[in-house]
């Protein structure tokens, strides 16, 4: 289900302020040059994640339940617990420290079932996608991966016009990602390398 949705006045406004100067951004740097080549770090819980937790030799504390939109879950015997931007592990010791009071010697397991991660760790595919949406970055992600997750381009798609926006440190840089090479001509030198927080925008063409 979509988690990041424009309306297409707000969108084409964007579009027009990021795209105005496509022509003098530099083309997006290739895979090797940008991105992890190997595991990231640990993964950090977010809103919208599902959890399994999972409290040994006690059934009745066993649930799977949401990460609500305020950062917190509720689970027997504990309540708002704070889960966003902690590790499973981080909150596993939290929750064993937190139903040690009912508990003798708690030992519990945290399970992301369904992932969603914090905001700054999505990317983002916007515009004339077939499914514009935020996706969970995973480790080695590129922009075939984002493409295939968003459903391709559509029709009116301008997908070699298409641009990543990216925060490099206390800058936002943009480049240019000739979709259309990437998804139609099989160009694999166009599959970039993504990080968390990029965003991917793609133009409607020019008729």
């Amino acid at each position: 289900m979509p988690l990041f949705r424009w309306g297409s006045k707000a969108l084409g406004m964007v579009l027009g302020l990021v795209l105005a100067g496509c022509a003098s951004q530099p083309p997006a740097p290739l895979s090797p040059g940008i991105g992890p080549t190997g595991p990231t770090a640990d993964y950090l819980i977010g809103p919208g994640d599902v959890l399994g937790i999972y409290v040994f030799r006690a059934p009745e504390l066993t649930v799977d339940v949401p990460v609500r939109p305020d950062g917190r879950i509720s689970i027997p015997l504990v309540e708002d617990l704070v889960a966003v931007g902690k590790t499973p592990t981080q909150l596993t010791r939290e929750i064993e420290g937190r139903l040690a009071k009912y508990v003798q010697q708690p030992t519990a397991t945290v399970i992301v079932k369904n992932f969603v991660g914090p905001f700054d760790q999505q990317v983002r595919v916007v515009g004339e996608a077939t499914k514009p949406q935020a996706i969970p970055y995973r480790a080695n992600m590129t922009a075939l991966d984002a493409m295939i997750e968003a459903g391709g381009l559509t029709k009116y798609a301008a997908g070699n016009r298409a641009v990543l926006v990216r925060r490099e440190g206390s800058s936002q840089n943009s480049y240019t990602v000739r979709l259309d090479d990437l998804l139609r001509d099989g160009d694999v030198k166009q599959n970039v390398a993504l990080r968390p927080g990029d965003v991917l925008i793609i133009p409607q063409a020019w008729f």
